[in-house]
């Protein structure tokens, strides 16, 4: 289940939230009843949360035990003693008190989130937590810790769907604490929405600017987006953590390296201690870097040596599949594809599978395997890339634009993009959307790296145009029949 010193930080701070709140309420009911301030169960509560804030939780214990003593239905002191009782590792007692503030005040959502949260710690009772949490939202809809420890159990039960939606109204209650904006962004990750991710990241980063965890997501993220450019940054900005986290080393070796940085990740990992060089990930990550991932025979042979001694090695296969896409596409295909299946949540290795498919004009198996990328990963760009060429060269046109409209917007800077969406609207006979996507790309195009297309667009453009002013093509036939 969830980490119990996390679910218990939550809890305190569910209870702390209610110090110095509870004592007016408990005060307009009480105090005018009681002459004797001796006998007072509220001064005895408020001793009880000063004592709670000063964080001596058993002296609050022994205030709140004596409130109670005098006024046995107080919910309030109830609930502040089951979180003492939490503080001080004593959580079937804790239960019970939780339990009788409900029982004093049923539709109270404090209790009813702290006895859910108490509930994650055992994972037989997984289901009762998450009633329980789910009843506390329906009282209070802005109760974070419920809102944040049900995102983590939602994630955990694979509904990546509705702990992003938990996570986005958590920050929507709190939007100043980097923390809840990087558990969004690794919620966007998962379910593969890498657009909003990189947002929720940068947001973190923004508030925390020295957040190593959040500026590694997002690395990752800009890795799986082929941004190789962004992540090195992100890993730069890293390296003065590095020199006393060996995990970020760690880290920022593998981040240079999946960025083509080989000499930066050898770099890194030289400058690490003897003892973190030497030890199993140290030697792991030695033997990957001896086997660079560059387009060269010796690398090549290096990384075939290393593929014998470790034959379930993933990210060796991926690397393989990148070598030979071009100049041996049968095998590169059969490396991903073994990657793919030791790792099927590596969106990369799909996507490289994918990619090779392509090249081998295998259209159809390739569209396939990336519509299924795309639904699992809506924000990879090269999954779209790849599914788009796949569907062009199918002759599923239409479908095909969809995906090249999705490129045009998450890269707006590529020309190219919009020759493809003309020629697709142009095989369909929509003359005018492919005019006007041509027009798009010749005012975008590079002559240097776009020559080709600009050939065949000028050439395309004359009788296009005739074509439109004579009325024709499917759209123009869909108005006449109308």
């Amino acid at each position: 289940m969830l980490s119990r010193n996390r679910s218990q930080t939550i809890l305190q701070l569910l209870v702390l939230t209610l110090l110095l709140v509870c004592a007016p309420h408990a005060a307009g009911q009480d105090r005018d009843e009681l002459s004797d301030e001796s006998a007072d169960p509220v001064k005895l509560f408020n001793l009880g949360q000063d004592a709670h804030a000063k964080k001596d939780y058993a002296a609050a214990l022994d205030f709140y035990e004596q409130a109670i003593k005098i006024r046995p239905e107080f919910p309030e002191a109830e609930y502040q003693r089951g979180g003492a009782l939490i503080a001080l590792g004593r959580e079937a007692e804790a239960e019970k008190a939780y339990r009788r503030a409900l029982e004093l005040r049923a539709n109270w959502a404090m209790p009813t989130a702290a006895l859910g949260i108490l509930m994650t710690h055992d994972k037989n009772r997984a289901s009762e937590a998450e009633t329980l949490l789910r009843r506390a939202l329906e009282l209070d809809p802005k109760n974070l810790p419920a809102l944040t420890i049900l995102a983590e159990l939602r994630t955990r039960a694979g509904d990546a769907r509705e702990s992003v939606d938990l996570w986005r109204r958590a920050t929507a209650v709190n939007d100043h604490a980097a923390s809840l904006w990087l558990a969004r962004g690794e919620a966007e990750q998962s379910a593969g929405d890498a657009a909003a991710a990189l947002k929720s990241f940068a947001l973190a980063l923004s508030l925390e600017p020295d957040n190593a965890t959040a500026r590694l997501r997002r690395a990752g993220v800009y890795l799986e987006a082929d941004d190789k450019e962004s992540a090195a940054a992100d890993a730069r900005a890293l390296e003065g953590a590095a020199r006393t986290d060996t995990k970020i080393a760690f880290a920022l070796v593998n981040i240079y390296g999946l960025a083509g940085r080989a000499n930066d990740a050898r770099r890194i990992f030289d400058a690490l201690p003897e003892t973190a060089k030497n030890s199993v990930e140290g030697r792991k990550l030695n033997a990957s870097l001896n086997a660079r991932c560059e387009d060269t025979p010796e690398s090549r042979a290096s990384l075939e040596k290393l593929l014998e001694r470790e034959p379930r090695n993933a990210s060796v296969l991926a690397c393989l599949g990148l070598l030979y896409r071009v100049a041996d596409p049968p095998r590169s295909l059969n490396y991903y594809e073994q990657a793919a299946r030791l790792e099927p949540k590596n969106v990369g290795y799909a996507v490289g599978y994918g990619a090779a498919l392509v090249q081998l004009k295998k259209f159809a198996e390739a569209a396939t395997v990336l519509q299924r990328v795309t639904r699992a990963a809506p924000g990879n760009y090269a999954a779209h890339a790849n599914f788009a060429t796949a569907l062009y060269e199918l002759k599923l046109y239409k479908d095909a634009v969809v995906e090249y409209k999705w490129l045009a917007q998450a890269r707006p800077d590529l020309a190219v993009v919009y020759y493809f969406i003309g020629s697709a609207h142009d095989l369909l006979g929509e003359y005018t959307d492919a005019l006007a996507a041509y027009e798009t790309f010749l005012a975008r195009a590079d002559a240097r790296a776009n020559q080709l297309e600009i050939d065949k667009v000028n050439l395309r453009l004359p009788s296009l145009r005739k074509q439109i002013k004579r009325g024709e093509g499917a759209k123009a036939q869909k108005k006449v029949e109308r």
